[in-house]
């Protein structure tokens, strides 16, 4: 099942690839555009942990842009979530998104706000709905994002990162962050904190990336194994 899922996915990674000149548009008065990404990834790791059980992942977007500062999109990867003890199966995730993001002014301070929901076809009892709101400054940025019903579990949880971004010598991007998560403590007894740090370069139209991730001990003992620390290589297109 999961082979033949996968060979589905590079089938369509090959054709987005292959019809990716009508992917990035802009109209003539430059007011709306569209573009699109595909990724391949030796893990897919969000919030630090694995959520194809340590399996590699393809994924791709497709957004909407206006002038403006709306935007629009959707993005999906397949997961593997087999928990035979609550009967769930999920092998895809599809989220669609929707905000609105600028700057204040000349301060050089952008903001990005929005709200998401996450789809598992096949497994509608995980489908949940997230808002998020971030803030930007020259290297740095800040994050938080809010759930009234945390992973379909009809409980809260509200998740808060800081990102750095700088660009090294020979165009090699450098990149790290930390993430907190506060649940309430039916979805856990204890809050889980995240880190990541890596590299990515842009080479003959592709971006290879190489990220470190781990989680403390509190969500070790939540997830086990899909916590520890991990390395993973992505290789991406935008079209």
């Amino acid at each position: 099942m999961k082979m033949k899922m996968l060979s589905a996915m590079c089938l369509a990674a090959t054709t987005v690839l292959a019809t990716s000149s009508v992917m990035a548009w802009e109209s003539e008065d430059g007011q709306h555009s569209t573009s699109a990404s595909i990724a391949l990834s030796s893990d897919y790791v969000w919030r630090g942990y694995s959520q194809t059980d340590e399996g590699a992942a393809i994924s791709g977007s497709f957004d909407y842009a206006h002038s403006s500062g709306l935007y629009a999109g959707t993005w999906a990867s397949n997961v593997d979530f087999d928990t035979p003890d609550n009967d769930v199966d999920a092998s895809m995730e599809l989220d669609i998104y929707a905000g609105f993001s600028s700057a204040f002014g000349d301060t050089g301070i952008a903001y990005d706000v929005g709200v998401l929901r996450y789809l598992y076809p096949g497994e509608e009892s995980l489908d949940w709905n997230e808002v998020y709101g971030s803030l930007s400054y020259s290297f740095f940025s800040l994050g938080v994002a809010h759930s009234g019903d945390v992973y379909g579990s009809g409980e809260k949880g509200t998740y808060y990162s800081l990102g750095f971004d700088y660009d090294l010598p020979y165009d090699v991007s450098f990149s790290a962050g930390y993430g907190y998560y506060d649940y309430d403590e039916e979805v856990s007894e204890e809050n889980h904190q995240d880190y990541r740090i890596g590299v990515a370069k842009d080479f003959a139209g592709f971006t290879f990336d190489m990220t470190y991730y781990d989680m403390d001990g509190d969500g070790e003992d939540a997830y086990g194994d899909l916590a520890e620390d991990r390395v993973v290589f992505t290789i991406s297109k935008s079209l």
